[in-house]
């Protein structure tokens, strides 16, 4: 079936809030996590031989018929150019990498609950400064009471030290010791700045 608006937003929300899953190429499976590029894209670590495969199908988190498809195509780059500082984002999100072959991850196309969702869906650029980043300095300094208040209302579990990673329109990436969860926006919420990003924080919180 085409994809409607509401589902390519839950489509999208649904991959920001599982940046972990497998990669299908070759008739081989392995674990990949991503993480989030501010012009939309997505960088990880790969192995050289997914690199080179013709067809590459990222599932977010597995292969179930209620998780994320995507075809995606790889496009390979040096950590020690200008563009190395994709890859020290991927650690700040996962920490030491498995593989020290770097790719952007671009999305061709996807599957969600039957519907076929264009690429184009999911390449939303963070339009924060910096991708967000001046932000998280700010909210790990000042707001991670509010931090573990939110996660403790939206997951029923609490986090001793939880690290906001990422800043974008639709919430919050936040690091666990474990694990990396999705704080998301109320529907109808932006975050702009760092005074809109204070105050979503403060919302998602209030109820724990």
């Amino acid at each position: 079936m085409e994809s409607e608006p509401d589902i390519e937003q839950e489509a999208y929300e649904w991959l920001r809030g599982h940046l972990s899953g497998f990669l299908r190429f070759d008739g081989e499976r392995i674990p990949l996590k991503i993480a989030p590029l501010p012009d939309g894209r997505f960088v990880a670590p790969v192995m050289v031989a997914m690199q080179i495969a013709a067809d590459t199908v990222l599932e977010l988190p597995d292969d179930g018929d209620g998780d994320l498809h995507l075809m995606v195509s790889l496009e390979k780059f040096d950590e020690r150019t200008e563009t190395g500082g994709s890859a020290d984002r991927w650690r700040i999100y996962h920490g030491d990498p498995p593989d020290v072959n770097w790719a952007f991850i671009t999305i061709d196309a996807s599957k969600y609950h039957g519907y076929f969702i264009d690429g184009e869906v999911f390449l939303r650029p963070n339009t924060l400064d910096n991708g967000g980043a001046p932000i998280c300095r700010t909210l790990n300094q000042t707001q991670i009471a509010e931090v573990r208040a939110a996660i403790y209302t939206q997951f029923r579990a609490d986090s001793e030290a939880p690290v906001v990673v990422g800043v974008d329109q639709g919430g919050f990436d936040v690091r666990r010791q474990f694990d990396l969860i999705r704080l998301t926006a109320p529907k109808g919420v932006v975050i702009t700045d760092q005074a809109s990003a204070v105050a979503t924080l403060a919302t998602l919180a209030k109820n724990a």
